[in-house]
């Protein structure tokens, strides 16, 4: 802190310094065209007496500006007090400039104050706009970090939002199972209330998450399957296809369940034969890919499907994530049934982070 305010008075120094010499030279050049005798010392040493006045003045003149703002509400007030004052400053620069030519510079004849009264008006109000300007910048740049920042809370909320609309979803499936096999198969039901339990708590463990390693989002995707397994026992076939390079990357938390649950849920539930799902990640010229593919009967026009909870509020999510810089797309399987692809920036995640 005492460094940085080391620096700021130096950078002071040094331009107060630059503009006394910058008038100098002028006054300099103005004897020299007509003819005068210049002598350079004085004229320096006069010209930095002067500015380096100012510089003492300066600080008041920043502090009124504050007091007394420059702004729409009180104009009319607000610059009768500047006019006031900038003649004030101008009778006082000139005391002081003449107070400090004799006692440091040792000239014998003072200036006259009409000879730079209109200058010395003129140094106050460019010090005052300067001011204003200065504080205006500085407002905008704090108003568009707060705009900023109340971008991302909102982006965060909205996301965390889509994240939760996903859960009663999957709880309406999940508990529907449940108290069908209660009375069927409670042992059954029991082992489904233990993994939801545990589902749900790796849920709550990471609210406010929204992006994670592709490992820590596959446990969370196994532990659902477990749930569904059991629902459809021998029924549900899952294949994983997972590059190790891609463990480490970044993906949406939760991202993955919404996607296996529509693959379920249309591809698998509505038909009494075995059906098989496979999900698969790799990466592909910097970008992770992952698929989601079910053998179920797909659909004619994937383009004109009209998307589910899952699928909506996953689009949303990415949008809101990734914004161009993603796709996501549905397709026609091969051989039937429907795939789902999802490319995002391959970024790696510290582990102990993510």
């Amino acid at each position: 802190m005492i460094g940085k305010r080391w620096v700021r008075w130096l950078l002071g120094f040094a331009g107060w310094t630059f503009v006394a010499l910058f008038f100098a030279s002028g006054t300099y050049l103005t004897y020299r065209s007509s003819g005068g005798h210049a002598p350079v010392a004085l004229i320096v040493k006069m010209s930095l007496v002067e500015w380096y006045l100012w510089a003492l003045l300066a600080p008041l003149i920043v502090w009124l500006v504050r007091r007394v703002p420059l702004d729409r509400a009180h104009f009319a007030r607000s610059a009768g007090v500047h006019l006031a004052a900038s003649a004030g400053f101008a009778v006082a620069m000139w005391w002081l400039n003449n107070l400090a030519r004799h006692t440091l510079l040792r000239l014998p004849s003072p200036i006259r104050l009409a000879y730079v009264f209109h200058q010395y008006l003129t140094v106050y109000w460019v010090l005052v706009a300067a001011t204003v300007g200065y504080l205006y910048y500085t407002r905008y740049r704090e108003g568009e970090v707060r705009a900023a920042q109340l971008a991302a809370q909102l982006a965060q909320a909205q996301l965390q939002a889509l994240r939760m609309q996903l859960h009663p979803h999957f709880l309406f499936n999940t508990l529907n199972a449940i108290s069908t096999l209660v009375h069927k198969d409670p042992e059954l039901a029991d082992r489904m209330i233990a993994r939801l339990s545990d589902l749900l708590r790796l849920t709550l463990e990471n609210v406010g998450v929204q992006e994670v390693r592709l490992a820590k989002e596959l446990e969370f995707l196994e532990k659902y399957l477990d749930i569904e397994r059991t629902r459809f026992a021998d029924r549900l076939e899952i294949h994983m296809e997972i590059a190790p390079e891609t463990l480490d990357a970044g993906a949406p938390y939760l991202i993955l369940q919404p996607l296996v649950e529509n693959a379920i849920r249309h591809g698998i539930a509505p038909r009494a034969e075995r059906g098989r799902i496979a999900i698969e990640a790799h990466r592909r010229e910097g970008r992770l890919v992952i698929s989601v593919t079910d053998d179920g009967p797909g659909i004619a026009s994937p383009g004109n499907r009209k998307d589910g909870v899952g699928i909506s509020s996953t689009r949303a999510r990415l949008a809101r994530l990734y914004g161009a810089d993603h796709r996501f797309e549905l397709s026609q399987g091969g051989v039937g049934g429907l795939v789902v692809t999802l490319e995002l920036p391959f970024r790696i995640l510290d582990q102990r982070s993510a």
